[in-house]
């Protein structure tokens, strides 16, 4: 159920835009006739496996290929003695966008082929050869000698002065100026102001690694002619993986063509390109034939980054108004032993307080990497600052709704205003549709009997920036008009979208708008599918190539017969003194039974400001996806490792315990909707944001149900069963 409230802020109804609109390609991905990478069939194309690292941490003394090259079938073995591409996206030094020359942004490198290994599932060796059989036989005939070494899974046992070292710098994950330094923030003196406070509460919150799980299982498929190499693969961000596979290979950006017309779900792992995509390419152009290469569920698990680990120590100073005075996060970010993201913590920016300090440290363990996932830093950051603040208002005995109106920040970061605000109306929303004072208990777990229900709530603001991307829009003498877009779709229905703000932009209905997508060789450059930036930044590019295209055809008419009309735009529009954010809100009522520790969330409602909609349809959709996302970090998903032999133990759909159906309630999404005049008719993020607050909101109704603090995530029902023991 979705509910759009535009009486306060309100906007003026388009012709297009705003109502909901089935995508454009709905008949091809449900019929099947939809082409998605691993259905991509070449002639004369072989097959490719990986052979992983079977350790957390080892040194490879040798590799012996004889008997798997003298396997009938196979045509290319790759292993880090015969390639020593440095894999460029694989290992961003803080998470900063990078340079060509990877070399000089970080010592410590990240190649398709690494030695020393340094997590379960790196790859060792790569074969291709001509059937999917001949492929997995060979790996068994690699014999590998391993020096196995120490190794250190959990990011605060890695500072240890005797843990391990993973690199020869330390532990602690290097920044883009090869510094081992933390994330930091302070403003005032928080030393000053805890001393001044009235009362100081401390606590310590953990999350887990999490894995973005999409459906789609990974694939690549590479092919070389000439020195040009088309790869297909499952990307949001053709051009990025463009750019990155010509650097990593030496070759200029028009010899590579990357595809992608069909995709599952991104979540924040498959915006550059990746390892899978290097391997491919590299064993193609070695065994001179198209290579496919197919991952399965369990190598996706491993081999693949997911969200970040975090530990959270906060210290919280409140004067005798209720007031914040001070507020100190110590976090340890757990990256894996490469550092593909920056591991920041957000969540202390939204709070009106004079004195904070975060201090923010990545550090590197032998778990499988770690980087982005949909809200990288947001989810776990803002279930750990909010679980404080909820722990807060609940020792001081108030309403959090009401704590939190007392102390959060109406400007960004506390300093600079907003291009419009609306996150006390979501909030205040939100707590009338929920319902809030009749289901939040004054007395947490004072429910009789073993059945408890509680309530809890969360808040966000989450970045709508404003960005270069390009587009280009050409119109024929029957005045039909085809769009060229560097977009895929991850989810959020970007092509549908593209096409519905062309048609608003051109007076014209949808079925008048041609897209055109997921092609490097005909598309122009797109910011990429992450970050939510992608109707913000490539939308506005559309609205802009259609001025240039009207005000063309105000000038000339329509072309003559066989002929068009094409205009093309790539703004770089900036805002200067304002930020713009994303805003939203989330209640959650869940039901604990506390004899056998389940816990089931039983009410769901999600308010959002995230501009004005460009389709109704896909932005429930959009929130509710992320919410269940979220419901799912936080009650079932971790992936676990042996602390003996330091494997994971539970790779894949069913051993993570990854939400189904069954699992998810209903969430009720409406939505305030606000045009600041910036963006492509007010537009603003909302794929990411609905996953922020699920985490957050589920842990505070859980311990307003049984009155114990669940401060570790997942709570699983052997942690709520202990805490009640």
């Amino acid at each position: 159920m979705m509910q759009r409230d535009d009486k306060t802020f309100g906007v003026s109804p388009l012709q297009t835009l705003g109502h909901a609109t089935a995508r454009i390609d709905a008949a091809e991905r449900v019929t099947g006739r939809a082409k998605y990478t691993a259905d991509i069939q070449l002639p004369g194309m072989l097959f490719a496996r990986v052979l992983r690292s079977p350790h957390p941490h080892a040194r490879i003394r040798s590799i012996d290929l004889s008997k798997a090259r003298a396997l009938p079938g196979v045509r290319a073995i790759l292993t880090h003695d015969n390639c020593t591409v440095i894999w460029g996206a694989g290992s961003v030094a803080g998470g900063q966008q990078y340079s060509d020359d990877i070399k000089k942004i970080t010592k410590q490198q990240r190649r398709a082929f690494n030695n020393p290994v340094r997590f379960v599932g790196e790859p060792v060796a790569a074969v291709a050869a001509i059937n999917r059989h001949v492929a997995e036989e060979a790996l068994t005939l690699i014999a590998v000698d391993y020096e196995v070494l120490p190794f250190v899974l959990e990011q605060e046992d890695a500072l240890k002065p005797e843990a391990p070292k993973i690199w020869p710098e330390g532990n602690i994950a290097l920044n883009n100026r090869n510094e081992p330094l933390p994330i930091t923030q302070r403003r005032g003196s928080v030393a000053t102001g805890l001393q001044q406070s009235a009362q100081v509460f401390e606590q310590r919150f953990s999350t887990s690694f999490v894995h973005n799980a999409q459906m789609e299982p990974r694939a690549a498929v590479a092919h070389w002619e000439g020195d040009k190499l088309t790869i297909y693969t499952p990307t949001g961000g053709i051009a990025n993986c463009r750019h990155d596979m010509a650097r990593d290979l030496g070759i200029a950006e028009d010899k590579v063509r990357v595809i992608c017309h069909y995709m599952g779900g991104n979540f924040g792992n498959k915006n550059q390109n990746q390892d899978a995509d290097l391997i491919t390419a590299l064993l193609a152009q070695e065994a001179k034939a198209p290579v496919k290469l197919e991952l399965s569920r369990r190598e996706d698990f491993i081999g693949m980054h997911g969200r970040w680990p975090t530990v959270h120590y906060y210290k919280v100073g409140v004067d005798a108004q209720q007031q914040l005075t001070a507020i100190q996060l110590r976090g340890y970010s757990g990256m894996g032993p490469y550092r593909k993201n920056s591991g920041a913590m957000a969540g202390v920016e939204l709070y009106k307080c004079p004195n904070i300090e975060a201090v923010v440290t990545p550090v590197h363990t032998n778990k499988t990497v770690s980087a982005n996932f949909r809200g990288p830093e947001y989810p776990q950051g803002f279930f750990g600052i909010q679980s404080m603040m909820d722990d807060v208002a609940a020792k001081l005995k108030v309403d959090p709704v009401e704590f939190a109106i007392k102390n959060m920040t109406r400007l960004s970061r506390d300093e600079v205003p907003y291009t419009v605000y609306s996150l006390e109306e979501c909030i205040r929303r939100g707590a009338a549709a929920f319902d809030w004072k009749a289901r939040w208990r004054s007395v947490p777990g004072s429910d009789p009997g073993p059945i408890k229900k509680g309530a809890g709530f969360t808040y966000m603001v989450f970045r709508s920036g404003l960005g270069q991307s390009s587009a280009v829009v050409r119109v024929d003498a029957q005045g039909q008009y085809t769009l060229f877009v560097g977009v895929t779709d991850v989810g959020g229905g970007a092509k549908t979208t593209m096409g519905l703000i062309a048609a608003e932009a051109l007076g014209v209905p949808l079925s008048q708008v041609n897209v055109v997508w997921g092609d490097t060789d005909t598309c122009p450059f797109s910011v990429g599918e992450s970050g939510s930036r992608t109707t913000i930044m490539t939308g506005q590019a559309v609205v802009e190539a259609v001025r240039d295209l009207k005000g063309q055809i105000a000038a000339k008419g329509l072309p003559p017969a066989g002929q068009v009309l094409t205009a093309s735009a790539t703004p770089r529009p900036t805002i200067e003194g304002r930020v713009r954010g994303a805003f939203g809100a989330h209640f959650v009522e869940v039901e604990v039974d506390t004899a056998l520790g389940r816990v089931q969330v039983t009410k769901y409602v999600a308010v959002h400001d995230s501009g004005r909609l460009m389709n109704p349809l896909t932005a429930q959709g959009q929130i509710q996806g992320a919410a269940i996302q979220g419901i799912g970090m936080a009650l079932h998903e971790q992936l676990l490792y042996d602390a003996r032999s330091g494997k994971p133990l539970t790779p894949g759909y069913y051993f993570d315990r990854i939400p189904t159906h069954r699992d998810a309630p209903p969430i009720e999404v409406s939505f305030i909707e606000t045009d600041d005049g910036l963006g492509p008719y007010g537009a603003k993020a909302i794929g990411e944001s609905g996953i922020i607050l699920g985490p957050g909101a589920v842990a505070n109704a859980v311990f307003n149900a049984i009155g114990t603090r669940m401060k570790d995530l997942p709570i699983t029902r052997d942690k709520i069963l202990g805490a009640l023991a």
